[in-house]
């Protein structure tokens, strides 16, 4: 049966919404050449920090409002652990066996961590995710499944996943529904929209979204939390306006339909890229793997490493 939707879940944005971008075009800065990067993470880590402030600034936002996952794809151990020690928590993989071995590691120096804790520095504050919940705390990790998700391999990562990117189907959905009813827990999930029309990639057609949004809306131990999408890679960032600024209006109409309970309020849209004209466009949640960790090996394909098309196809 339905939930009932609260009236006023279709009306009040709440304080942890997406704010309206600004509608004055501006160009984006250009993103900085990956052969020119500096040499270390720290100062890689600073850097992305800066552009997402702008970008943010630019949109009538402040930085705390932008969550940024840390793709570890081609990520070496010691990065990742040096990300963690700069005080960074969100982390995404795309790979499931990948993110079963990254989260072991990270677990193991976390532990570690929490031995010294003159050691840890302040993360990323936002109010996405909710409060005081011991899998939304400062000194833990939150992993976020950003890959296209197989139905058999979803049970790997439904306890150790904070927030899964890319539902695009039902089916899924119900499989997701099935291994959270046996557990008694909720997942949060956002659903992945193929909002630049190639055929290539992962994501419901737009008109598909808000209906399949409604369907999981009638699910006891699923949530959906709002949109993902991804733009066609391109060498010019301001050609992805478009596809970030539809997204966002389908975003915005899927907050105000009341079709499904809780905060919707998580636009996950721009990689290495593009990230800051995604930010421009209303995102709050990036993704963004070479700009902190370098540029992935030769012929790995996209930058980031956001979704693999040959493992699920």
């Amino acid at each position: 049966m339905p939930k009932h939707k609260s009236s006023d879940a279709r009306t009040s944005p709440g304080p942890s919404a997406v704010k309206t971008a600004s509608r004055t075009r501006v160009v984006a800065v250009p993103p900085p050449d990956m052969n020119t990067l500096p040499p270390t993470l720290p100062e890689r880590y600073e850097l992305v920090r800066s552009r997402v402030a702008a970008a943010a600034k630019r949109s009538g936002r402040s930085a705390n409002e932008i969550l940024v996952v840390a793709v570890t794809k081609y990520a070496l151990p010691e990065q990742v652990r040096e990300i963690i020690s700069l005080g960074h928590r969100d982390l995404g993989e795309n790979r499931v066996q990948h993110l079963i071995q990254q989260a072991a590691m990270v677990d193991e120096f976390q532990a570690r961590m929490r031995a010294l804790p003159s050691t840890r520095r302040a993360g990323q504050s936002t109010s996405l995710f909710d409060a005081g919940k011991p899998d939304g705390s400062e000194a833990s990790v939150r992993w976020h499944m950003i890959g296209h998700l197989q139905r058999n391999k979803a049970k790997k990562v439904i306890d150790m996943v904070r927030l899964t990117h890319s539902v695009d189907s039902l089916r899924i959905a119900e499989e997701l529904q099935n291994l959270a009813l046996k557990k008694d827990r909720v997942i949060d999930v956002l659903i992945q929209v193929n909002c630049s029309g190639e055929e290539q990639k992962y994501g419901c057609p737009i008109p598909a979204a808000i209906p399949l949004a409604e369907q999981i809306g009638t699910m006891i131990n699923v949530r959906v939390r709002g949109l993902m999408t991804m733009a066609a890679h391109t060498a010019n960032p301001e050609e992805t306006r478009a596809t970030f600024a539809r997204c966002r209006e389908l975003f915005d109409e899927l907050r105000t339909s009341g079709v499904v309970e809780g905060p919707v309020n998580i636009l996950s849209m721009g990689m290495t890229n593009d990230f800051e004209v995604a930010i421009e466009e209303g995102a709050n949640c990036v993704r963004i793997g070479s700009a902190l960790f370098g540029a992935p090996p030769a012929g790995s394909g996209d930058e980031d490493g956001d979704q693999d098309e040959d493992e699920s196809r």
